[in-house]
């Protein structure tokens, strides 16, 4: 008996590991992005595209599973396809916002996110709202006027990044595909405009991974960006099978809490009172989504044991 119930606890417990191991990895990229300079943001993220992708083909070629992509369908293709789009453009804003020194900006999309994944239920799903999810969303949106009233402008990479990520788990929601083929298709359709910008940036003479500008170091630094994009992908995509979705949902607030503790006390960024204001007001407003995310499985699980 203790031997079945040491290895029904292993897989959790491994999971577990894998999504710590995701999001830390994920809270640590304002320290990261920053080393490939003097490397532009566009050329940082076509680099991160095309070696991403390099290293997703190699990993599915070991396996001998790149067969296996013949049996996606073309709406899955597709559907892939735009998720690639989304998930670009939302590591190419990301990189400059951390490069041009607005990280706690950053850390405030991943922390909005569930509120834009909430309003895109509501919009395009026509889903109904609880009373105290309409109050968390009403605190998400007071939340924004108060930053845009700090910023002097609405915070558009705040904005953008909860969207655009927001966006990319949409798409995927119910996606048939594995997580490593997903990766694949969403790296094809990417990587070849990925290649042209750096071929365009090579061509004008503003490329630091080829020319009189390159150095072996800072070409392995750029290199280095395809691993460190994949490897907490593939942590991921092994804690999404061996956890709850609430388990996943309570670490997905691993990350952004990283970027703002790194903004804050490692990189010195401004704060005042007023942004965090609007900072309480989000967390306040996960909080109450949170708690009534419990009660409401609860209630759930109580209604069905009945």
């Amino acid at each position: 008996m203790h031997v079945s119930t040491h290895q029904r606890r292993t897989p959790a417990a491994s999971g577990l590991l894998y999504g710590l191991g995701a999001y830390m990895l994920w809270g640590l990229f304002p320290l990261f992005w920053p080393l490939l300079e003097p490397a532009n943001p566009l050329e940082i993220t076509a680099c991160r595209i095309v070696f991403c992708f390099a290293v997703i083909a190699v990993l599915l070629a070991l396996r001998r599973e790149l067969g296996g992509m013949r049996r996606l369908g073309r709406g899955t293709v597709l559907r892939l396809c735009a998720a690639g789009l989304a998930i670009a453009l939302n590591w190419g804003v990301y990189i400059w916002g951390v490069n041009n020194g607005h990280v706690i900006e950053t850390s405030l999309g991943y922390f909005i996110n569930p509120l834009v994944t909430i309003g895109l239920g509501v919009v395009i799903l026509h889903e109904r709202l609880r009373a105290v999810q309409w109050i968390a969303v009403g605190l998400g949106v007071v939340a924004v006027l108060v930053l845009s009233f700090d910023y002097g402008r609405p915070p558009w990479i705040a904005l953008v990044l909860a969207c655009s990520f927001g966006t990319y788990g949409f798409i995927k929601k119910g996606v048939r595909a594995s997580p490593p083929e997903g990766l694949l298709v969403e790296g094809a359709v990417t990587a070849v405009p990925a290649l042209v910008v750096l071929a365009a940036l090579a061509l004008a003479g503003r490329a630091t991974f080829t020319g009189p500008a390159a150095n072996p170091g800072h070409v392995l630094l750029l290199i280095s960006a395809g691993p460190v994009t994949a490897l907490p992908l593939l942590l991921f995509a092994g804690a999404a099978t061996r956890l709850p979705l609430s388990t996943m949902g309570l670490l997905q607030y691993v990350t952004p809490v990283m970027q703002f503790a790194i903004g804050v006390l490692i990189l010195r960024e401004a704060t005042s009172f007023a942004l965090l204001c609007g900072f309480a007001l989000v967390w306040i407003a996960l909080a109450i989504l949170g708690f009534d995310g419990v009660r409401h499985s609860r209630q759930a699980g109580v209604v069905a044991t009945a």
